[in-house]
């Protein structure tokens, strides 16, 4: 983890420095070297929060564009006691996940259930096949079926398991996916540098945005994201309410016609050809008796 509290303040490593956990209380050692980023250790390898992965430079990265004071806040369950220490948590209650390592898809859904207001923010670089396969669908004619909207940069996606990793497709909270990594990546497309944040499907089509890291920020810093997000998946309810009512009508008027079919087929001929088999089906019949 990045702090531990010294003194009593909430203090990020120093070689020869020792800390108490946040989560538990017990003793933590600093452990600054080369090859890793500085971060704090519990004593025996001991893990106070069931949810705990290592960080990468990734994690640190996203982390440090936030207050201190936000970052690896405890959240407690006023009814179960149960705690977790979430990556980012704003004044305003919102809660930001910086996931790279896998993640089960019981245990994205037991952090939705418990964080409530949340937002994923997921490196899209862990597995080398998800970005050519995103960049793949987004940038051509893919399997996805990707169109834009009548809002700029809002997308709707047919088939939204092609894009993305299939163990995010089904979150009730938004999901961004950064594929720059690092920034030591190359990006000829000059895509890596745009956010892609995946809704929670409300209808027939998943909705994917693309947003600057620049909007996210401040949308989040601000207290915006919320409302923000709340307004987007009432407007796509809204279309796809409108959509499947003129569905509807459609249906409806086009059933007032018969369609005659002969064993599944549609019948071009209609009445006089469906006729026509019937009558011939009858005269078979008769010549087998």
């Amino acid at each position: 983890m990045k702090f531990a509290l010294v003194d009593g303040v909430k203090s990020e490593a120093l070689k020869g420095f020792k800390g108490f956990c946040q989560g538990c209380g017990s003793e933590l050692i600093a452990k600054c070297g080369v090859h890793k980023i500085n971060h704090w250790a519990h004593k025996n390898n001991r893990i106070c929060d069931s949810w705990w992965e290592p960080e990468t430079e990734w994690h640190r990265s996203w982390k440090n564009n936030f207050p201190v004071e936000w970052q690896e806040f405890i959240q407690i369950d006023n009814q179960t006691k149960e705690k977790h220490i979430a990556d980012v948590r704003t004044e305003y209650g919102l809660v930001i996940e910086f996931q790279h390592s896998y993640i089960t898809q019981q245990e994205r859904n037991l952090r939705e259930k418990f964080y409530k207001n949340m937002v994923w923010v997921v490196d899209g670089t862990r597995l080398k096949r998800d970005y050519p396969r995103f960049l793949k669908e987004w940038k051509s004619d893919g399997i996805s079926n990707v169109y834009k909207t009548d809002k700029s940069g809002i997308f709707k996606v047919s088939f939204p398991e092609f894009c993305f990793p299939e163990a995010w497709l089904k979150s009730s909270v938004p999901v961004i996916f950064d594929f720059r990594g690092d920034g030591t990546i190359e990006d000829p497309e000059e895509m890596r540098n745009t956010l892609y944040c995946l809704f929670p499907q409300v209808g027939g089509n998943a909705r994917v945005a693309e947003i600057s890291r620049k909007a996210f920020l401040n949308s989040t810093i601000k207290g915006e994201w919320t409302s923000r997000v709340q307004e987007f998946i009432k407007d796509f309810r809204k279309q796809d309410e409108i959509v499947l009512k003129e569905h509807n009508q459609t249906t409806s008027h086009s059933s007032n016609k018969v369609t005659y079919s002969w064993r599944g087929i549609p019948l071009i001929g209609g009445n006089k050809e469906y006729k026509k088999r019937i009558s011939a089906s009858h005269k078979s019949n008769r010549k087998r008796r």
